[in-house]
């Protein structure tokens, strides 16, 4: 049995593999258990090895690769085409052998453990922040029940806190709520100081990049954009343009065109969401800075005169992604087009 080619459904404890060999007749269909992966593919000549890109697949690419086999990932979509009738483990196993040999497929990088952690740290900053704007609406809400009011932004939250811990006001607020709320304003303290620390991790991580650091000069671009995209993005020469780059992180329109006639909705929303909103953040302040001084945006001012300002956000946001890949792929800074054209 000379196996050539071999696709694995991934899973938490029971994978379903399919092997070829050359020329594409099927000569092994089984099942293993999470103990049994390494022990199998160890025993293995080299061959090429195709996997759904999922949470846990970069972990198993690193291993086998180790073994001396070629891994490829593939993201699922492109995977659904080649699954014959029924959906079964069985079934994504082999459309992943079939999908994993066409010559136009196009394959996801293999992240390093390294680029993974950085990425960690970036997802573990957004879920705190997720749960500290939580903690502040339920501190607004709690508060506005009573008649305490305050505008939005850190200035209202610290009035709010102000109102919950001070002593001097005891009757402006019941015990039991003032004891509840207490609980919440300590929670909120716990979460900015380990938000803190992690942004501490995260431009400790930029400093060390000089990728990060050329990325930071993209106007719309900070630390935390900068070393997102140059943990997510590992190998930019995967894009064939910056244009490849953008459509992939979902900034492109959707199409529905047919017979030469092009029709073009809205964005897609189909690529890295992280990323996506980091650009389009990025964006809406370089967007506000143009409106503040024109003369020094005037692509953006007229945009402005012409379409809604979300909409040229997203506009800008696609160009900063074309601007980051030709800096990934070519090297130097961003320079403002006067000073290119200078030079």
């Amino acid at each position: 049995m000379q196996i050539s080619t071999i696709g694995v459904d991934l899973a938490k404890n029971v994978f379903q593999v399919h092997g070829v060999d050359g020329q594409g007749k099927i000569v092994l269909v089984r099942q293993l258990r999470r103990q049994q992966i390494m022990e199998f593919f160890r025993r293995l000549p080299s061959c090429l090895v195709g996997m759904e890109a999922c949470a846990t697949a970069h972990h198993w690419a690193r291993e086998l690769m180790k073994l001396g086999h070629t891994v490829r990932l593939i993201p699922p979509s492109y995977v659904k085409a080649y699954v014959r009738r029924s959906k079964n483990d069985a079934a994504d196993a082999a459309a992943i052998c079939e999908a994993v040999t066409r010559p136009s497929m196009r394959f996801v990088p293999i992240k390093t453990a390294e680029q993974q952690a950085t990425l960690t740290v970036h997802r573990t900053r957004d879920l705190l922040i997720s749960q500290r704007t939580q903690l502040i609406n339920a501190l607004r809400a709690h508060l506005a029940e009573l008649g305490f009011v305050t505008n939005q932004g850190r200035d209202g939250v610290t009035k709010l806190i102000a109102i919950v811990i001070a002593e001097n006001n005891l009757q402006a607020l019941p015990a039991m709520m003032r004891e509840a709320l207490r609980v919440v304003v300590a929670q909120l303290a716990s979460l900015q100081q380990q938000i803190r620390e992690l942004e501490r991790s995260i431009h400790a991580q930029h400093r060390a990049s000089d990728v990060s650091q050329r990325l930071e000069s993209i106007p719309g671009i900070g630390v935390i954009g900068a070393t997102a995209i140059a943990a997510t993005i590992t190998d930019p020469n995967v894009f064939t343009s910056g244009r490849d780059l953008a459509a992939w992180i979902g900034l492109v329109p959707r199409q529905s065109s047919t017979g030469g006639k092009e029709r073009l909705g809205g964005i897609s929303k189909q690529g890295d969401r992280y990323l996506r909103r980091l650009l389009v953040v990025g964006a809406t302040a370089v967007v506000r800075h143009a409106r503040r001084h024109p003369d020094k945006h005037p692509w953006i001012t007229k945009l402005l005169a012409k379409k809604p300002a979300k909409l040229v956000a997203i506009a800008v946001a696609n160009k900063t992604a074309r601007i980051a890949w030709a800096i990934m792929n070519k090297g130097g800074i961003y320079r403002t087009p006067a000073l290119a054209a200078a030079a």
